[in-house]
């Protein structure tokens, strides 16, 4: 075989390792579902209950706190005693895990892309971006706030969502501190009668308020040509309430 033809061969054979590669990656992406749709609460009908944790504020749950928090949380359900106050009256988002546990019964809307999925819960406008791939943000450039800040990837066809860069909530039924860290997994199945059911496994852990893991599961049953009606909200017109409830402590 003279020198072209040995050529034109490793070239071929590159190109056919190239086009195989190719296709098996194409076909690990068509594996994932496509999570793209409006969801509210599945409700079980074999059992006649919503699937999954309840809504993200009231009465807490039986959960293993430590005393720091135990002491936070009863500090803060003192000064709101009484005054029927909430962070939804003052049109303030729940927060996560809150947010994607209850919602207030509100439907969500999820925008997937290869690179981002975008979370719209329609109770006070609470948007989530979860990264994956290239736009993935730098640790330095992550900014803390009630939703966090979410990355992920793909095991299989389950989504793996990661939430860090949280901010000290006291004000949902899953407490939690700064130091929080929350891991979702979020798989496809159906219903009995083969509607699509979105199931979400979350496990939060925290060393500052939790003495061990904390688990929940929600479920969401697709809502076919759904759309989200608008919500407004701000965050600041609640901070300066309580600021304004802790004085009236103060000085009594």
């Amino acid at each position: 075989m003279n020198s072209r033809c040995r050529r034109a061969a490793a070239y071929v054979g590159a190109l056919g390792v190239f086009v195989c590669l190719g296709f098996a990656d194409t076909g690990a992406q068509d594996q994932r579902p496509d999570f793209t749709g409006v969801w509210t609460t599945y409700v079980d009908a074999t059992q006649g209950r919503a699937g999954g944790a309840g809504g993200g504020r009231g009465a807490q749950p039986d959960l293993p706190m430590t005393a720091e928090a135990q002491r936070k949380v009863a500090d803060y359900q003192a000064l709101i005693k009484g005054t029927g106050d909430t962070p939804g009256g003052f049109c303030l988002g729940t927060g996560m895990p809150g947010s994607m546990l209850g919602s207030g019964g509100y439907p969500m809307e999820i925008i997937q892309r290869p690179n981002q999925i975008t979370i719209i819960y329609e109770a006070h406008n609470e948007v989530r971006r979860v990264y994956l791939g290239d736009r993935i943000v730098p640790e330095a450039d992550r900014l803390p706030g009630r939703n966090g800040h979410s990355t992920a990837r793909w095991e299989g066809d389950t989504l793996v969502v990661e939430t860090t860069n949280l901010i000290e909530q006291v004000d949902q039924r899953y407490a939690h501190s700064d130091k929080a860290r929350i891991v979702e997994r979020y798989r496809m199945t159906k219903g009995p009668n083969g509607e699509r059911v979105l199931v979400n496994e979350m496990t939060m852990t925290d060393p500052v308020f939790y003495t061990q893991p904390v688990k929940a599961e929600k479920k969401w049953a697709e809502v076919p040509n759904g759309h989200l009606l608008p919500y407004e909200c701000a965050e600041e017109a609640w901070n300066i309430h309580l600021e304004q409830l802790a004085e009236k402590a103060r000085t009594k």
